[in-house]
C-alpha cells in the first residue's frame, strides 16, 4: 500500500487483499483477462489506487495491454491538496496510468462558492491539467464530491458550464462528464448532522452543447488570453481536415465583459456566432486573425464561425 491516509486504510471497505501474494495476482489477472474477451471493455477506472502497491499496476496493465494494446486506464488517487503525491504515484507507474484530477476538481469547488473575489487566472494552478496534462483525466463533478457523499465537495450550480468549458474545450487533460450532471438525478441520504436530506442535481446547462463544440470545433493550435482575474479565455485555430473547426471561449465570474483574441490568420474575415446562444452578436476576425468577443456576467460564451 502506498499512502499513509488513517494509518494506510489497511482495511479499506472491509477488504483485506494480499497483493504480494502470487494466487491472488494470478487470479487479478484471469479476471482482467476475460473481462477484455467477454464484454469488449477496452478500458479501466480503477478505484482506491493509492491502498494498493504501485507494483501490481506495473504488471498488471502491461499484461492487459499484451492482451489489448489500446487499454485505457484511469485510477482514483484522490488528494485535492497535494498534486505531488499524484507526480510520485505516476512515476512510481510509470505512467501507466491516468489520474483523476482531483486538484482540480477542488479548484473549481472553490471558485464556485467565492464568487468574483475567485481569481480565474489561478484554476489550474498545482493541477495534473496544468503540471502533467497527457495523465490528467479532468472532471467537474463525480459520485463522490456530490451533496451528502463521503469526499463532499459540490461544485455550485452557476460555476459548472465555465467548468466543463474548461475541460471540454481546452486540449490539456482527458473530459470525463459526470452522469448526475448530464441527466440528472435524485436521492436522499443522511447528512453530518444526523437529519436526512432530499437532493436533486438538475442537468447543467448547455451541457450537450459543450460536448458538441468540443466533437466538432475545439481543434488545432491554442491561445490563451488569462490576463483578467474575472474574465478569462483562449481560442483553438481548427485544422484544415475538419471543415468549419475552431473556436474562440470567454468565461467571467464577475460582470458581462469582452476580450480581443486571436484565432488565426487563416480565420480571417469570418463571422463568428455564440454558439451557447448567450450573445447575440456577429463578430468579424481581422485581416490579422483577431477578433472583439463578449460573454454575459458568470457566464460562458463559445463562438463558432457562423454556418459552421
Amino acid at each position: 500500500m502506498e499512502a499513509n491516509e488513517l494509518g494506510n486504510y489497511d482495511y479499506l471497505m472491509f477488504s483485506d487483499i494480499d497483493m504480494n501474494h502470487p494466487e491472488v495476482r494470478t487470479e487479478l489477472t484471469r479476471w482482467g483477462k476475460w473481462m477484455i474477451a467477454e464484454t469488449g471493455i477496452d478500458g479501466f477506472r480503477i478505484d482506491a489506487v493509492k491502498h494498493i502497491q504501485y507494483s501490481f499496476f506495473r504488471e498488471w496493465l502491461a499484461y492487459m495491454r499484451r492482451v489489448n494494446p489500446k487499454i485505457f486506464a484511469v485510477g482514483e488517487y484522490w488528494d485535492p491538496n497535494d498534486v505531488e503525491k499524484l507526480h510520485t504515484y505516476i512515476h512510481h507507474t510509470a505512467g501507466s496510468m491516468s489520474l483523476f484530477d482531483a486538484p482540480l476538481h477542488k479548484n473549481f469547488h472553490v471558485a464556485s462558492v467565492s464568487g468574483s473575489s475567485y481569481d480565474l487566472r489561478r484554476i489550474k494552478d498545482r493541477t495534473l491539467m496544468q503540471e502533467q496534462p497527457a495523465l490528467a483525466v479532468t472532471l467537474v463533478e463525480n459520485h463522490d464530491t456530490q451533496p451528502l457523499q463521503a469526499l463532499e465537495a459540490p461544485v455550485d450550480w452557476w460555476f459548472k458550464p465555465l467548468a466543463y468549458a474548461i475541460i471540454l474545450l481546452r486540449e490539456e487533460g482527458y473530459p470525463c462528464i459526470f452522469y448526475a450532471d448530464y441527466y440528472g438525478a435524485k436521492y436522499r441520504d443522511r447528512g453530518g448532522d444526523g437529519n436526512e436530506y432530499d437532493i436533486e442535481l438538475v442537468p447543467v446547462p448547455k451541457l450537450k452543447e459543450l460536448i458538441t463544440a468540443r466533437k466538432d470545433f475545439a481543434y488545432g493550435p491554442q491561445h490563451d488570453f488569462w490576463d483578467h482575474p474575472n474574465t478569462i479565455g483562449w481560442t483553438r485555430e481548427g485544422v484544415d481536415e475538419i471543415e468549419g473547426s475552431g473556436c474562440a471561449v470567454l468565461l467571467t465570474n464577475g460582470s458581462a465583459g469582452h476580450k480581443w483574441m486571436y484565432v488565426g490568420h487563416r480565420n480571417a474575415g469570418k463571422i463568428y456566432v455564440d454558439f451557447l446562444g448567450h450573445r447575440s452578436e456577429r463578430v468579424t476576425i481581422n485581416q490579422d486573425g483577431w477578433g472583439e468577443f463578449f460573454v454575459e456576467g458568470g457566464s460562458v460564451s463559445v463562438w463558432v464561425a457562423e454556418g459552421a
